[in-house]
């Protein structure tokens, strides 16, 4: 149970402090309007993810078993890709690009909408917290929902951490957001390399069985 506890909270805080399209409405509107017309937005994924997880377990465990090993081994690509894509937005940081403030009334559901259009939720369960979950579910329900609960705590605290952040001070906020995107690049790197282990052991094992 802590593993999957461990990889959910780990995989979250990685995920929340990649750049992407929910993250820059968060830091505009933040400075727009401040944290406090902000803050509830940071419950966006819990809400907008519900029908993709729903969707994406269905169709995950309707694949064969075999196939899943296939999924993990491009989760596997894609997290050591998104630690390329996060140590390019570290060598690259701008804050005043990042920061850019932009028009719009904020709403939680206006913060929902744009995660249901983000790619990112579907890619991230379809490749690598599907197969987890499902995983741990087999082994133990009680795996499988506490991949959940940490994942999506510790999502909406990060994000809300950011909303802080960047609310409290425009000088401090991006140096720190800078610095946890470079821890973000090792933990995703190093997760990348763990799912392929993972993958090379269930291949391992399938092939003599």
């Amino acid at each position: 149970m802590l593993s999957y506890l461990i990889f959910g909270i780990s995989y979250a805080f990685a995920a929340a402090i990649q750049p992407g399209p929910l993250q820059t409405y968060f830091i505009s509107q933040t400075l727009k309007n401040g944290w406090r017309k902000t803050i509830l937005a940071a419950f966006a994924p819990v809400l907008s993810d519900l029908p993709i997880v729903i969707l994406i377990l269905f169709l995950l465990s309707s694949v064969p078993e075999n196939f899943i090993i296939i999924i993990r081994f491009t989760g596997g690509l894609f997290l050591i890709y998104l630690a390329y894509k996060a140590y390019r937005s570290w060598k690259e940081y701008n804050p005043k690009q990042n920061a850019e403030k932009k028009s719009g009334k904020l709403t939680l559901f206006s913060a929902v909408l744009i995660n249901i259009f983000n790619p990112n939720p579907y890619l991230g369960w379809s490749l690598i917290m599907g197969p987890i979950f499902l995983e741990g579910w087999k082994i133990a329900p009680v795996n499988g929902i506490s991949l959940i609960i940490g994942f999506y705590i510790t999502l909406v605290i990060t994000m809300a951490g950011i909303i802080i952040l960047f609310a409290l001070a425009r000088k401090l906020g991006p140096q720190i957001i800078k610095i946890l995107l470079g821890v973000s690049t090792l933990v995703l790197l190093l997760f990348g390399i763990y799912q392929l282990w993972i993958g090379t052991s269930q291949l391992f094992i399938l092939i003599n069985a």
